[in-house]
């Protein structure tokens, strides 16, 4: 195999004899033997094969089926992705449909014929190098969320789901957030997952058009309305009728548009500027802006009417220093994005780049880092992108921490948890290693914080 590690095979089995016998045939791959369930749940956690032979008859119940079906269920608890073939010679058939129900991806019955076996053993791990092929090319895109959002910080997961049920309903939707945060992507995932994806999606920028303008551009204009108005013209509220309107930048509207807004949102009607006709439109609304738009209503600059019928449902995008691990995860992402076109011998980060993207304060969000990883492509003379091609310092500060030890130690654990699997891309070996800590420790550790997506 030219120094490549053999593909490892599980094989569970209380028969010493049998067990030899499957060894031996068995040449071609790693083959680990586990005799009993606390062994095969050992060698499981920390072998990760990925294909399991499991005898149904283990002790202490060698002559039924309950150890056997036990093994099999903690098994997939723990390695979902593992290919468990059943074999027994107990009631052959009504084992076989209880254990492919039970999640076994095949079964056979004693006694064994090898050679078919073999196939069967074959199959399965071609199978499931085929599945693991696949989330890799997946991966390429980063794990995402909403179609498009990269992320893996439990703040973001939280956004999403908010976001994924409020899509099945046509309440409006704000979104508020820092610049650079993602607000659009938000948007256009909301519309993406909706009854509306198949419509279109309109988004214009209040704060880049000027106020003279503005009108025009949201609701139309009719022809000889203003000079220079040669012809009738859509808006965008009519363009995006039957899909979504995204309004980037809200707290940015004039006061005096503000009351033609309110105005379409309460009766679903508009009038182009210079007509006289109301049009009725089919639209749904969704909202951002990084002001705050309550001080802004109590200080008079944003109509409180419009607010409320604007925020039906809210949603705020923490910052990117908010999202844990999400900046080295973003970075890669960026990389792999940016990297064929600009530098193609890039082929990742360096240790001391992944700790200064982890530590810097990100005050520009996810711009900023987008535009930071572009730069370091140009900038890199190596295979790695080091923290001087980011021009980051190395001393970064440090936040302040929780008072409440257990909330302190949690938050830790969390942190560095989703920092270290962002760093090793999801590898869970070189995560525990990352970590100081076994595989078994890091499995209990993804569950106790919900982390084994």
């Amino acid at each position: 195999m030219s120094g490549e590690a053999l593909p490892k095979l599980l094989v569970v089995e209380d028969d010493p004899g049998l067990a030899r016998q499957l060894r031996w045939a068995y040449d071609g791959y790693e083959v680990v033997i586990a005799a009993d369930r606390a062994a095969a749940i050992d060698a499981l956690r920390a072998e990760e094969p990925a294909v399991v032979t499991l005898d149904l008859g283990l002790p202490p119940d060698p002559d039924g089926t309950s150890e056997g079906f036990a093994t099999l269920a903690e098994m997939l608890a723990i390695k979902p992705d593992a290919k468990i073939i059943v074999a027994s010679g107990h009631e052959a058939r009504e084992s076989a449909r209880e254990a492919i129900a039970r999640g076994a991806w095949d079964f056979y019955a004693k006694p064994v014929d090898i050679d078919t076996l073999g196939l069967i053993v074959a199959r399965a791990f071609h199978v499931h190098a085929l599945e693991r092929e696949n989330a890799r090319l997946a991966a390429l895109a980063g794990d995402t969320v909403l179609g498009t959002i990269v992320t893996a910080a439990p703040e973001m997961l939280k956004v999403a789901r908010t976001v994924e049920r409020v899509a099945q309903t046509d309440v409006s939707l704000l979104v508020l957030g820092a610049s650079g945060t993602g607000k659009e992507l938000v948007a256009r995932g909301l519309h993406a997952a909706s009854r509306r994806a198949k419509g279109p999606f309109v988004a214009i920028n209040c704060a880049a058009i000027p106020e003279t303008l503005l009108e025009a551009e949201l609701f139309g204009h009719e022809k000889g309305a203003f000079t220079g108005a040669i012809r009738t013209v859509e808006g965008k509220i009519e363009q995006a009728s039957g899909g979504t309107l995204f309004l980037d930048e809200i707290g940015d509207v004039p006061l005096s548009l503000q009351v033609k807004l309110l105005r379409f949102l309460q009766e679903r009607v508009i009038e182009r500027v210079g007509g006289r006709k109301a049009i009725p439109v089919d639209v749904r609304i969704v909202c951002a802006t990084h002001r705050d738009l309550e001080a802004m209503v109590a200080s008079g600059g944003f109509r409180e009417d419009l607010w409320y019928r604007l925020a039906e449902m809210v949603v705020r995008l923490p910052s990117l220093a908010e999202r844990a691990g999400d900046a080295v995860l973003l970075a890669r992402h960026f990389l792999r994005r940016h990297a064929p076109a600009i530098n193609p011998q890039l082929k990742g980060l360096s240790p001391d780049a992944a700790d200064a993207i982890a530590s810097w304060g990100w005050p520009g969000n996810v711009r900023e880092l987008e535009n930071r990883v572009k730069r370091a492509a140009i900038m890199a003379e190596g295979k790695l992108v080091t923290a001087a091609d980011l021009d980051l310092p190395a001393c970064p500060g440090e936040e302040p921490l929780p008072i409440n030890l257990r909330a302190v130690r949690e938050a830790a654990d969390r942190r560095a948890i989703v920092e270290a699997l962002a760093r090793t891309d999801g590898n869970i070996s070189a995560t525990a290693r990352l970590l100081g800590i076994s595989r078994p420790t890091l499995y209990d550790l993804l569950k106790a914080y919900d982390l084994q997506s």
